[in-house]
């Protein structure tokens, strides 16, 4: 979300984020070898979808960058 500067704040989803891994280290002590191995797998899939998030992202600028081209080009 951006703030009336126009740069993003990502306030919200960093609390979310540090709770997560906190909530997480905690489950890692967990009697249950299921808990801790569900640990992992939550971090490993938390990973993919940061990574697929600036996948999504660069993939959206370069479309962007190829469209304002374009635009350019036909005027």
């Amino acid at each position: 979300m951006k703030n009336i500067f126009g740069t993003v704040d990502n306030t919200y989803n960093e609390i979310r984020e540090k709770s997560l891994f906190q909530w997480l280290e905690e489950m890692e002590q967990h009697q249950d070898v299921a808990v801790r191995g569900g640990v992992k797998l939550t971090r490993e899939y938390v990973q993919y979808l940061k990574d697929e998030v600036k996948r999504l992202e660069e993939e959206n600028e370069l479309k962007a960058q190829y469209l304002k081209k374009l635009k350019e080009k036909n005027r």
